[in-house]
């Protein structure tokens, strides 16, 4: 016989916190520097995008990447949260994917609180998903993402977070988070 591999309990990733072990604070939107997770995917899982979006601002960062694997998610979520300052890095909630096995190790380099949503609860990270719904405006479902460059991926970031949202009193997510984020003196571009 085959040895069998041991299997995470319930299929949930190994060492993973369930989203009600995060702080009650994140659930309120009142403070920035909560944030969600999650990737878009490529067709014929070829690649994809890594998606991360402020919960209070709506501020979203992607990053495409060439493949699915945890170590290339992961990688690419540590390159993009790099640029922030510690204050707005507090907490991600991600699902669970296992493109986020790395979450450990992702929690450990920016310092911030990693939790998991509840399967087949996709509104527990509802900013996310319809973020990604916005990102599928540009990119709809079917395409093959890794045909776009870097830079078109930086394009559409940029403008997903200079586009004027109802429930920020029509102020783009850059502008909310510049205005509005403590420590004022921080950029974002």
């Amino acid at each position: 016989g085959q040895k069998r591999r041991k299997r995470a309990e319930n299929g949930r990733l190994p060492g993973a916190v369930s989203i009600e072990g995060r702080p009650r604070v994140v659930d309120a939107r009142r403070r920035f520097g909560d944030w969600e997770g999650d990737t878009l995917v490529s067709r014929g899982r070829h690649g994809g995008l890594v998606s991360l979006v402020e919960r209070k601002s709506g501020y979203t960062l992607l990053a495409r990447v060439d493949d699915l694997r945890a170590p290339t998610v992961r990688r690419a979520a540590q390159q993009r949260l790099a640029d922030l300052p510690r204050h707005l890095r507090r907490t991600m909630t991600f699902d669970n994917g296992k493109e986020f096995a790395e979450h450990q190790a992702l929690a450990a380099a920016p310092g911030m609180g990693i939790y998991f949503a509840q399967p087949y609860c996709a509104w527990q990270r509802g900013t996310n998903e319809n973020t990604n719904g916005l990102v599928r405006q540009y990119l709809p479902k079917g395409t093959e993402l890794t045909a776009y460059s870097h830079y078109d991926v930086a394009l559409i970031q940029s403008s997903l977070n200079d586009r004027p949202r109802k429930p920020l009193h029509y102020l783009t997510p850059r502008e909310d988070l510049t205005k509005n984020a403590p420590r004022r003196r921080v950029a974002f571009g």
